[in-house]
């Protein structure tokens, strides 16, 4: 069981990840930006999670370095992912834009660096990509986000070494069952982006009762869904009360009777792209 904010999972490479952390998507560049960062490293947050396309990653930097040294904890304590955007799919784009990446984070190596999404005929020059920079130490794992288990088939047929992630849209409207099967039978880690969908959950009257019970809040009781689920998580926020509230979960124990009621919530609804029908 999940005890605390720094607790792990051990990918399988050996390398360990936090189970929980935090999202920066559409957070712009800015106070408001490295303030966020700053306040969930403060408040024992050991993830942080950005992309190129974010448009952020000079102020994920900043607040890393800041929260880093008010902290007083060294750069090997904090988790820190990006990802490639689909324009730099390709062998030598992307390890450009893995550069750039790494020099707008001020950073001398990434924990985690992911394909943002399953461009067809490109990810595979990608892939070939990662693995030269994992092999080489630059990065300490690789994998990808928004792939379908199709997706995954097609990759590991050519691959030298298997994803050791796959995040994507996961909530109680999107619980991704089968994935997560396909994805625990092949050594892979899940990983939820969009927990709460967005806040579209948050009146939600089953999860609400469910949260009543325990005394917790709705968001709350989805993330520790998650984590009881085997699922990393990374909630968005930039306010400090918030943050520290999505990461007060490790306190209570959601039953099996009321996992089993969260599960039954799922409709294959997304409140982002489908990774087989996207155009961007």
């Amino acid at each position: 069981m999940v005890k605390n904010l720094q607790d792990t999972t051990t990918l399988h490479n050996g390398v360990k990840m936090p189970w929980f952390g935090l999202g920066v998507f559409k957070v712009e560049e800015g106070p408001e930006l490295v303030n966020a960062v700053k306040s969930a490293i403060k408040n024992g947050y050991r993830s942080i999670d950005t992309a190129a396309i974010y448009g952020n990653e000079d102020g994920v930097g900043k607040g890393i370095q800041e929260g880093l040294a008010e902290a007083g904890i060294s750069r090997e304590e904090v988790f820190v992912t990006s990802k490639v955007w689909n324009s730099d799919l390709g062998y030598e784009s992307t390890i450009a834009a893995f550069e750039t990446s790494l020099a707008k984070l001020g950073l001398e190596y990434l924990d985690l660096y992911l394909i943002h999404w399953p461009v067809e005929g490109k990810y595979k020059d990608a892939w070939r990509a990662l693995e030269t920079l994992y092999k080489e130490g630059r990065v300490k794992a690789i994998g990808v986000s928004n792939f379908h288990i199709h997706h995954l088939e097609d990759l590991m047929k050519d691959a030298d070494i298997k994803p050791m992630i796959d995040q994507v849209e996961l909530h109680p409207r999107l619980t991704q069952k089968e994935l997560q099967a396909f994805c625990k039978e092949n050594g892979i880690q899940l990983e939820a982006w969009s927990p709460l969908m967005q806040g579209q959950l948050l009146d939600n009257e089953t999860l609400q009762e469910i949260a009543n019970k325990y005394n917790k809040s709705v968001a709350q009781v989805i993330l520790r869904w998650d984590v009881q689920n085997g699922v990393v998580t990374i909630p968005k926020s930039t306010k400090e009360h918030r943050i520290a509230a999505n990461a007060d979960i490790f306190d209570f124990e959601l039953t099996k009777e009321d996992m089993a009621v969260i599960d039954s919530l799922n409709q294959n609804t997304r409140v982002g792209p489908d990774p087989d029908n996207f155009d961007f």
